[in-house]
């Protein structure tokens, strides 16, 4: 009687822990409770995962849902205290997901997805370690899920990213990635498998979809030097600026990125507000930068909106540094040096934007104010105002700084007016003149011109400044230069 009661105690518990399971099944609320997530409309996604844990207490994809929802509430807020409180989220996440049915392809992919989060999240809070660790797992668990279900396709969207990023990952971090990573991979072969994904899921009902076209798109644009090609990819994707916050800031950032400047002040303008929204100060801070591009003196307005209600650690010393030009493009210096001592006590120094306005800060020199103005309109993409500008300039006036900075504007202006030739001939000039300074003309001037020579089928000559890119170690924006200099010489292999 005894071994009866214990067998059936087993049997009991047995039973038990395969009910407790829980299971994943992609069903229309998850679909529902996702697209709310990826609009930005957090607090009613929050409501639809109430309903779905009551509906599919046993759905194991309410987890994948939560942190998609944490994810682009501490991306988009970056507040690092809100960062802290909720990293315990991703472990309780993780053991949630350990017992759940391994028969499904969600199985392993959302405990990689989760990792991959949270892997973004720390780089931006400059955790470095812990977020190559989450990579290099995310990484193992994205092999092991592709062998076991090679036709589910989530798992080649995150393993495109990883093998064209990785490539291109700074040397000042390369050593902790190999360090606790055996990733490697190329832009070409990423880009091969995005591709595969999107074609294979082209009319399909996958979830993935559209996230996996802005992947793309991001991919081209800064990994593969294909800035029309994004623009084609995210014109094509289905966004929907009008009333998805989301989809405007990925229209508007490769919009800007590419040279098209008034689209995405049209858009910008236009985005959804309101409380039923995820609030994203950064538009208007992208919204302000659009409008100085144009020498807009309204710029304002939207760049101390965005210092006045971002809690960001990032872009706060830039935006600053972009209200003093605001002023300096008004005659104003004295509001300009105002706005400068703000750079120095506000915000964060850690990336590249922010090092390079409190540089100028500490500096205390004002920038000549016809290349400033030739500098915003080429970044609008407003290369012949630009050209009219720089051609007014007396050059005889010009200290060997200026000299050298009204060179590479030169040489950037005649390549976005695409005249190849005289572009390249105007940045060997400023590589030789500006190799031995700490400023970053040369170093962008060799990256640029490997630029034009790849796009040209010069392969030999192309690897050759981008080697140069790398060789040179600028005070300001080396990560970036570099970065992309590498993904150059990834195409090329």
């Amino acid at each position: 009687m005894f071994y009866l009661r214990l067998f059936l105690l087993l049997s009991f518990s047995s039973l038990q822990g395969l009910q407790a399971k829980g299971y994943y099944q992609l069903t229309d609320r998850v679909r529902h409770a996702y697209e709310q997530i990826t609009s930005l409309r957090l607090e009613a996604a929050k409501e639809s995962i109430v309903v779905l844990k009551r509906q599919e207490p046993d759905n194991l994809m309410v987890h994948h849902l939560e942190n998609y929802l944490d994810f682009f509430d501490l991306y988009i807020r970056e507040e690092e205290s809100r960062f802290r409180s909720r990293l315990p989220n991703r472990d309780r996440r993780l053991e949630a997901l350990a017992g759940g049915e391994p028969r499904s392809p969600y199985h392993l992919y959302i405990q990689a997805e989760i990792r991959l989060h949270w892997a973004l999240l720390r780089l931006r809070f400059e955790d470095y370690w812990a977020a190559f660790n989450d990579i290099n797992q995310a990484h193992k668990l994205l092999l092991r899920n592709q062998a076991s279900f090679p036709d589910f396709q989530g798992n080649l969207k995150d393993l495109g990213i990883l093998h064209a990023a990785v490539g291109t990952v700074p040397d000042e971090y390369r050593w902790c990635l190999q360090l606790v990573s055996s990733l490697d991979g190329t832009v070409s072969q990423g880009k091969r498998e995005i591709e595969q994904v999107l074609a294979r899921t082209r009319g399909t009902d996958f979830l993935y979809y559209k996230e996996t076209k802005v992947l793309y798109a991001f991919l081209l644009l800064h990994l593969d030097n294909r800035p029309d090609a994004a623009w084609e990819v995210v014109q094509g994707a289905g966004l929907r600026p009008g009333s998805n916050p989301l989809d405007c800031f990925v229209l508007a950032n490769v919009a800007l990125r590419t040279g098209r400047n008034d689209q995405a002040l049209a858009w910008l303008e236009r985005r959804p507000r309101g409380t039923e929204f995820l609030p994203f100060p950064f538009m208007s801070y992208m919204q302000g930068l659009a409008k100085l591009r144009r020498l807009d003196p309204g710029a304002k307005v939207q760049l101390d909106e965005f210092v006045r209600y971002s809690r960001s650690r990032h872009y706060i010393k830039e935006a600053y540094q972009k209200l003093a030009w605001s002023e300096l493009l008004s005659g104003n210096v004295p509001g300009y040096r105002q706005y400068m001592g703000l750079v120095q006590t506000k915000g964060h120094a850690s990336a590249g934007g922010d090092k390079s306005a409190l540089r100028e800060a500490d500096l205390g020199q004002v920038p000549h104010l016809e290349l400033l103005q030739a500098r915003l309109l080429f970044d609008g993409g407003y290369h012949d105002r630009a050209f009219q500008i720089l051609a007014g300039i007396e050059v005889e006036s010009l200290n060997a700084l200026e000299d050298l900075e009204y060179k590479y504007r030169k040489a950037r202006v005649l390549h976005g007016l695409r005249r190849y030739d005289e572009a390249i001939r105007s940045y060997d000039e400023v590589i030789v003149e500006g190799s031995s300074q700490g400023a970053a003309f040369a170093c962008n001037a060799a990256l640029q011109a490997g630029l034009i020579q790849e796009q040209r089928g010069r392969t030999e000559s192309s690897r050759q400044y981008y080697k140069t890119c790398l060789r040179l170690k600028p005070v300001d924006h080396a990560t970036a230069l570099h970065q992309q200099a590498k993904a150059g010489l990834s195409r090329l292999r």
